[in-house]
């Protein structure tokens, strides 16, 4: 069973401002523990199902390698995706109101997708479909100061 934490903040726990638009900005530190026999490759998706205006996605990447660590800020994690502000790369949490969860999801895939940068969550999802080994998430929360 895999398992996706951070040494930053607990799962259910407060993420700290550092990693949201109040501080750097940066992605938080991962890890991926017991990755399946056969993982070829991980997607990572972000998003925020309490946003007002439905889910939003703060960050999308695939094809990253299977690794069991990702570091504070990486810049160059497989592929990018497109966050729900239009960009590639990782969008802290910044809520307009109120305490907000933020749900990280780990997937081990058993190839790689072949998807060029910028796919949107949805078509990521629909590549991976039948192709999921083991999935975990992780949920931080967040309210603005």
């Amino acid at each position: 069973m895999m398992l996706l934490r951070s040494p930053a903040f607990a799962n259910e726990g407060r993420i700290p401002a550092r990693y949201t638009c109040d501080g750097e900005d940066v992605s938080p530190p991962l890890e991926i523990l017991g990755i399946p026999e056969g993982t070829e490759t991980l997607v990572l998706i972000m998003d925020d199902p309490d946003a007002p205006a439905g889910t939003w996605d703060h960050w999308v990447a695939y094809d990253i390698a299977p690794i069991e660590e990702i570091p504070e800020g990486v810049e160059d994690l497989g592929t990018p995706g497109l966050n729900s502000w239009g960009r590639l790369g990782y969008g802290g949490p910044c809520p307009p109101s109120g305490t907000h969860r933020y749900v990280f999801h780990v997937f081990a895939i058993d190839g790689a997708l072949g998807l060029p940068p910028g796919a949107d969550k949805g078509t990521v999802l629909g590549a991976i479909a039948d192709r999921i080994l083991d999935e975990a998430f992780l949920v931080g929360l967040y309210s603005r100061p």
